[in-house]
């Protein structure tokens, strides 16, 4: 994608010189400035009002009439950095403090917490076969990427040896060697089924920490509780894997220490057990054999400290980071493949190209209906969250947002001199809406960036809706 997006055109110029030139160009600026420079706000148009139930008495009427265009203006709230760069850096703040509340308290989660163990834990995905890497020496510098020196090829004649350094932005990284040697059914099944050898993984996990203890499970539930928070990222090959924070605490969470048993040490042994101990069984399909899929031999497990390189800053900052991406960066979509997509035009990579037609072709077959692999094939089949995390681990996302929501609302209230509601009062709200569209004109786009300081969103912008 260029780095000048499509629409910075003379009319997009004319366009911004109109939207400047309406006489409600100060509301819609102030409206653009309340959704934090949203490249795709969502349009509404309606109206709401608040009743007192037993009385009937309007208490406040709102309606769109009064906004530029007869239209209300929302925030996408997306968490796609590539759709959105704006709500995905609320996300990705909110996905920080959520992570970091877990490590050192705060958002309603008691300090006491950074005392328990913690680990950073990395989990990847087995080999399909040799691809182009970035790779460092000991020193710093860059180091050839697959020198062999008796140089073989493989079955199709192809080298499997490459003595180039590749830089960390060269598009051959993630390419296989020889496309046909590789194993693309077992890339996109893996895809499929990560999130399930994730859940085996945590039961894995809890019955490995209770045996080291000499505790059944019941018995382990009621005096330990495991909290984690983790993300998906995808590895240039397109191949997700798991970066999560796992830690420790009473039967009661973070609220509570763990047992004076419960080690670093021991939750350390215990990961590296538990992720290669389980596995997960893919389905059977006409050509395309089952088979036993396992994490990769690259496990990373290392404690969590308050000080050094991988601090709990260090540690929520790089999650949160990942929280807002997705497959885009294997050179694929962040959209749905629509049936009237040709898939040998689509802005895609090779390597992506032939991901996508194996989900598809996969995604055919009966046998493989409940992995929904021709739904997903943007997302080269994975379908599970991005980012999760278990019930007490700390504060919620909804939670963050209603903070914020409340925040705003008391400031508005304060600002034009209205009374809040408590919660003694009995208000009957009442709303009509209606969906009319989402995005912004080109010169919209324009105005947006210059008004709030936000890149351009990278996506063809909306051309508006005359609904």
């Amino acid at each position: 994608m260029p780095d000048t997006p499509a629409w910075l055109t003379p009319l997009a110029v004319r366009d911004m010189a109109a939207v400047l030139d309406r006489p409600d160009f100060r509301r819609w600026a102030a409206r653009t400035r309340a959704t934090g420079g949203c490249a795709q706000p969502i349009h509404l148009r309606g109206s709401v009002e608040y009743r007192d139930a037993l009385t009937g008495e309007i208490l406040h009427r709102y309606s769109t009439a009064r906004e530029p265009g007869g239209v209300l203006r929302v925030a996408c709230k997306t968490r796609r950095a590539s759709r959105c760069p704006a709500c995905a850096e609320t996300y990705r703040a909110d996905t920080y403090q959520l992570v970091r509340a877990g490590l050192t308290g705060g958002k309603g989660v008691p300090e006491t917490v950074a005392g328990h163990p913690a680990a950073f834990v990395t989990l990847t995905a087995p080999s399909f076969g040799p691809v182009h890497a970035h790779r460092l020496t000991l020193g710093g510098g860059v180091a050839a990427c697959h020198p062999r020196r008796d140089a073989p090829r493989c079955p199709h004649g192809r080298p499997l040896s490459c003595t180039a350094r590749h830089a960390a932005d060269d598009p051959r990284l993630g390419e296989p060697l020889c496309a046909e040697c590789y194993d693309y059914a077992g890339s996109v099944l893996f895809n499929a089924l990560a999130p399930e050898l994730w859940r085996r993984f945590t039961m894995a996990l809890r019955r490995r920490i209770a045996k080291a203890a000499g505790l059944t499970l019941r018995e382990l539930s009621e005096t330990l509780t495991v909290s984690f928070a983790k993300v998906a990222e995808y590895q240039r090959r397109g191949v997700v894997h798991f970066h999560a924070v796992i830690r420790l605490d009473g039967p009661q969470g973070p609220a509570t220490p763990p047992p004076a048993w419960a080690s670093y040490d021991l939750l350390a042994d215990a990961v590296g057990q538990a992720a290669r101990a389980v596995t997960v069984t893919t389905p059977a399909a006409p050509g395309v054999p089952s088979r036993q899929l396992a994490w990769g031999t690259q496990l990373d497990v290392r404690p969590i400290t308050t000080t050094g390189e991988l601090t709990d800053s260090a540690v929520a900052g790089y999650i949160a980071k990942y929280a807002t991406k997705a497959a885009e960066c294997t050179g694929t979509l962040d959209r749905r493949i629509r049936a009237t997509d040709d898939l040998d035009t689509l802005p895609v990579s090779p390597h992506a190209r032939r991901l996508i037609t194996t989900c598809l072709d996969l995604g055919r077959m009966a046998e493989m209906a409940e992995l929904r692999l021709a739904e997903w094939a943007h997302m080269l089949g994975f379908r599970g969250h991005f980012s999760t995390k278990s019930r007490r681990y700390s504060t919620t996302l909804g939670a963050l947002r209603q903070a914020r929501i409340d925040h705003n609302r008391d400031h508005h209230d304060i600002t034009t001199g209205r009374l809040p509601l408590t919660d003694d009062d009995q208000v009957l709200v009442i709303s009509h809406w209606r969906y009319l569209g989402q995005g912004l004109t080109p010169g919209e786009a324009l105005l947006t960036a210059a008004l709030t300081g936000k890149p351009l969103p990278p996506i063809t912008p909306y051309e508006g809706s005359t609904a």
